[in-house]
């Protein structure tokens, strides 16, 4: 049954919309001479000392709308930038000029923004098509091959950038603590639901012939060590490799590894604030001790 209306319907959520007008220009404008003008109406990016002509074009975000909003403005800015392969210092000098911040500020905002691509699928997209411009020119310079870290917020993102990552990523990735394991993880503790929503995940992937078998895969981070041997049960043999500091995080705080399940709690120390750390004899002992009950539950 047919039940669309329209897009102005209650059951619709608008998610984006783009809205293209060409107009043809009689001449050619060096933007670069009359930026301080437009600066205050558009966010520009893009044609910087060139004059805009069929080869040259640039972007020019308007600001002047209703429901203009500055902060995504400035992230949508950043996102043109990386799509035409701008260098970090030609975006910082952007954010300064369009948007009055210092160079601090600029850069605090490139920080926040990788962050915030985590569960964001369109961003995690675009973020590794901006990167995919750039890969050959890596490769032949550096034998390198490319990660793909999954990202979303529910079952749909996560299968369509899995589904995407599969097919240009040379290795996937993916994370431990999505939002969206607290769903469909079992358990009390959060670290359970992790634990379990990871593994419910890639089950579920295979389950629906989404799983790409022929790809390696890597798991980010780790919540509870005992998740890792349901894999290694099921045979799921292209999960190749994990990353975790729990057993050396868990041993400076002292707390030792059953052989069977490791722990079930988890330091919530990150091992970046602890580079610096002296490790005691007993901490180091601990520490081997750790690492190779980490190794029995997954059978290494």
């Amino acid at each position: 049954m047919n039940g669309f209306t329209s897009i102005y319907s209650a059951n619709v959520e608008m998610n984006r919309m783009n809205y293209s007008v060409a107009y043809p220009l009689k001449k050619n404008i060096t933007i670069q001479n009359i930026k301080q003008c437009l600066s205050s109406i558009f966010a520009i990016s893009g044609a910087d000392g060139k004059k805009v002509s069929k080869d040259v074009s640039t972007v020019m975000r308007l600001k002047r709308v209703a429901n203009f909003n500055d902060m995504e403005s400035q992230d949508a800015y950043i996102m043109d930038m990386l799509n035409q392969r701008e260098t970090k210092e030609s975006i910082l000098n952007g954010l300064m000029e369009n948007y009055k911040l210092d160079k601090e500020q600029a850069k605090k905002k490139m920080i926040d923004l990788a962050e915030d691509v985590l569960e964001d699928m369109y961003g995690t997209v675009d973020s590794f098509k901006a990167f995919e411009s750039k890969k050959n020119d890596i490769k032949n310079t550096f034998l390198t091959k490319a990660i793909g870290a999954v990202q979303g917020k529910n079952w749909q993102e996560l299968r369509e950038c899995y589904k995407f990552m599969a097919e240009r990523a040379d290795m996937i990735a993916i994370s431990f603590d999505f939002s969206y394991y607290q769903h469909t993880g079992q358990g009390w503790h959060h670290l359970e639901r992790w634990c379990s929503g990871r593994q419910r995940f890639i089950e579920d992937l295979i389950n629906n012939g989404v799983w790409r078998w022929d790809k390696p895969h890597h798991l980010l981070g780790c919540s509870l060590a005992k998740e890792f041997r349901f894999y290694v049960d099921r045979n799921i043999y292209n999960i190749v490799s994990c990353d975790t500091s729990n057993p050396i995080v868990a041993a400076i705080h002292g707390l030792k590894y059953d052989a069977d399940y490791g722990l079930d709690t988890k330091p919530s120390t990150k091992l970046a604030d602890l580079i610096t750390h002296k490790f005691t004899e007993d901490q180091l002992e601990l520490v081997k001790y750790n690492t190779a009950m980490f190794k029995k539950i997954i059978r290494r």
